[in-house]
C-alpha cells in the first residue's frame, strides 16, 4: 500500500502493557510499511520515573516498522493534552493518523482496516472517525462494518479535515446542546456521555475523548466501526489512571481481514439498536452487579498487597 497512515502510540508508565501493545502491533500487515510515532509522557513525580524510564527503554528497543520516532516529553502533559497535541501534529503533517494507547492489543488486520477505510472515506465529510474496537454485541445480523454516532476511543483513526472540527472548550460544546440532543448524544439514555461532559466541566475528569465525540456529534458526523472487534483493551486491570478493574468490555479479537465497507453514509439502525441494548444492560442484574463489585474490591486489595 502506498503511504499508509502514520501511527501515534501514546505511552506513560506501564511497561508490560506497552510491550504487549507493540508486539501485537508489529505483527500487523502494513506494520513494516508504516511510520510509528511513540509519544512518551513525562513522569508526574520521582516515584513514577523508574516505570516511565522503563517504558522509554522499551520504545527505544522497538522494531518492525518502516520508521520509529520517539517523542519524549520533559514534563507530564497528561493523556488528554498528549493525545490532542500528538494527533494535531501528525494530521497537520500527514493529513491522517491512526491512534493507539499503551493498552490495546490489535488483530493482524487492524492496520489494513484503518488504511482501507481512510482511503475509501477520505472525501466523505460526514465520516469523521474510523474506530476498531466494538463491544461483544452477539448480533449475527450486523454487517461487517457500519456507521454509528458515537466515537469510541480504543484504537481509532481520522483525517485532518475531521480533526479540524475538534473543539476542546467544553463550554462552547455544552451550549450547543438542548434536551433532544442530549438524549440522542446519550444513545437514548443508555450511556452517561452527558454526565461525562458535566464531570469534565466540574474538573472531575480530563477526557479528550468525550469532547471529540461531542465535536463529531454536533457536526452531524458519523464513525465507521467493525461488527467484530479488531482491538482488545487490556487496561481494565486497575493499572491505568483512567481505568477501573472490570471485564464488561472484554472481547475476542477478530482474526480475519475486513472486506465490506458500506457505500451509504448513514447510521445503521440494527447496529444502533444492538449497541443501545448492550449499553443499557452492560452492568447486568442486581446479583451480577453485586458480584462484580465484590470482585473489584478483592482485586484492588490484592493489587495493594
Amino acid at each position: 500500500m502506498q503511504n499508509p497512515a502514520p501511527i501515534a502510540l501514546f505511552v506513560y508508565n506501564r511497561p508490560e502493557h506497552t510491550r504487549r501493545t507493540l508486539n501485537y502491533l508489529k505483527k500487523n500487515l502494513l506494520a513494516d510499511e508504516s511510520r510509528l510515532f511513540i509519544f512518551c509522557d513525562g513522569a508526574k513525580s520521582d516515584i513514577e520515573k523508574p516505570k516511565v524510564d522503563e517504558v522509554r527503554q522499551i520504545a527505544e528497543e522497538a522494531g518492525g516498522f518502516k520508521s520509529i520516532k520517539i517523542i519524549k516529553r520533559t514534563s507530564n502533559l497528561g493523556l488528554a493534552d498528549s493525545i490532542i497535541s500528538g494527533v494535531t501534529q501528525l494530521t497537520k503533517e500527514y493529513g491522517k493518523v491512526i491512534v493507539f494507547e499503551d493498552d490495546l492489543l490489535s488483530s493482524p488486520y487492524t492496520l489494513q482496516y484503518f488504511n482501507d477505510a481512510l482511503i475509501r472515506y477520505a472525501d466523505e465529510e460526514k465520516v469523521m472517525q474510523v474506530g476498531a474496537y466494538m463491544f461483544d454485541l452477539n448480533s449475527p445480523k450486523l454487517p461487517e462494518t457500519f456507521f454509528f454516532r458515537v466515537a469510541f476511543s480504543w484504537g481509532w483513526a481520522t483525517w485532518a479535515r475531521a480533526w479540524d472540527n475538534f473543539e476542546p472548550d467544553v463550554d462552547k460544546l455544552m451550549t450547543s446542546f438542548d434536551a433532544e440532543k442530549i438524549h440522542r448524544f446519550s444513545v437514548g439514555g443508555s450511556m452517561n456521555f452527558w454526565k461525562q461532559m458535566q464531570e469534565f466541566k466540574a474538573g472531575k475528569n480530563n477526557s479528550w475523548a468525550i469532547r471529540w465525540y461531542a465535536s463529531i456529534f454536533l457536526n452531524n458526523g458519523l464513525t465507521l466501526n467493525p461488527a467484530k472487534s479488531l482491538i482488545h483493551n487490556i487496561g481494565h486491570d486497575g493499572s491505568g489512571v483512567h481505568s477501573n478493574i472490570e471485564d464488561t468490555y472484554k472481547v475476542k479479537i477478530a482474526k480475519q481481514k475486513v472486506e465490506f465497507f458500506p457505500q451509504d453514509v448513514v447510521e445503521d439502525e440494527a447496529a444502533y439498536n444492538a449497541i443501545k441494548h448492550f449499553l443499557k444492560n452492560r452492568k447486568g442484574n442486581l446479583m451480577q452487579r453485586g458480584i462484580r463489585f465484590i470482585t473489584k474490591i478483592k482485586a484492588k486489595y490484592f493489587n495493594k498487597n
